[in-house]
């Protein structure tokens, strides 16, 4: 065997293995196409789910700071209301000894036969006299400023219930949107709108302070005996919770 006949044997091996090469190549090609038409409805479904829940996420936690806001004013109030009330018993004890030490010197005075010690009593009746009024006076302000406070932890809780509906709302949008990212389901992601346009609602009325408060859902999901009213004196727990129903 010649050179040249070698030659031509690897020139023919060549073209055949490039001929394999370009019908593997167009092999491929031709299958691409289906699978990209199928990769690209659920990379745009993906991208659609992370922008979404970028946005919410942000959102939520501009929620998260004014809820913690809220959260210190109501712990500042109840302290308040608590001190008050405390500042009220006493002011309500020293009314009363005063009253029962003016009752006292009144009798003493009618025992006493000198005129100079009724003088003194009578003058004694006088300063404890006032020094009832003055405290029964001092006992209605912190009476008023007490029941202030209270109005204002309520105003307050009612403030933070919409910011907690509207966390829990989005915790259950993030929920299904994983979900939806899962499964490539697209109704679900129609479904995550649900909760979130309601946590939007809830977080813009607790940012912007709105008139509305859905009280049935809060009934539900919070203790019943924190929305109940009226409570049997019988059963009040505190001094302070006997005065709010006289």
């Amino acid at each position: 065997m010649e050179i040249s006949d070698i030659s031509e044997i690897i020139e023919e091996n060549d073209d055949e293995h490039g001929g394999l090469d370009e019908s593997n190549q167009s092999s491929q090609k031709s299958t691409n196409p289906h699978e990209e038409k199928k990769a690209k409805p659920k990379s745009q479904l993906n991208n659609y789910v992370a922008i979404t829940v970028v946005l919410f996420v942000t959102f939520m936690g501009v929620c998260k700071v004014k809820s913690d806001n809220v959260l210190q004013a109501m712990q500042k109030a109840q302290a308040d209301r608590i001190d008050t009330w405390s500042f009220y018993q006493a002011r309500n004890l020293r009314a009363e000894i005063a009253k029962s030490t003016v009752a006292q010197l009144k009798l003493q005075a009618l025992a006493a036969q000198q005129p100079k010690i009724r003088a003194e009593y009578s003058k004694g009746v006088i300063k404890y006299e006032a020094i009832a009024t003055k405290q029964d006076q001092e006992k209605d302000k912190l009476q008023q400023q007490a029941l202030d406070t209270e109005k204002l932890y309520d105003q307050l809780n009612v403030h933070g219930d919409r910011l907690d509906l509207s966390e829990a709302a989005f915790a259950l949008e993030i929920a299904l949107l994983a979900m939806t990212s899962f499964t490539q389901k697209g109704w679900l992601y129609g479904a995550a709108m649900v909760p979130a346009a309601f946590g939007l609602f809830m977080g813009l009325a607790g940012l912007l302070n709105w008139n509305y408060h859905p009280d049935a859902l809060t009934k539900i999901l919070s203790d019943n005996a924190i929305h109940q009213k009226h409570y049997p004196i019988s059963n009040l727990p505190h001094p302070q919770a006997k005065i709010n129903n006289l």
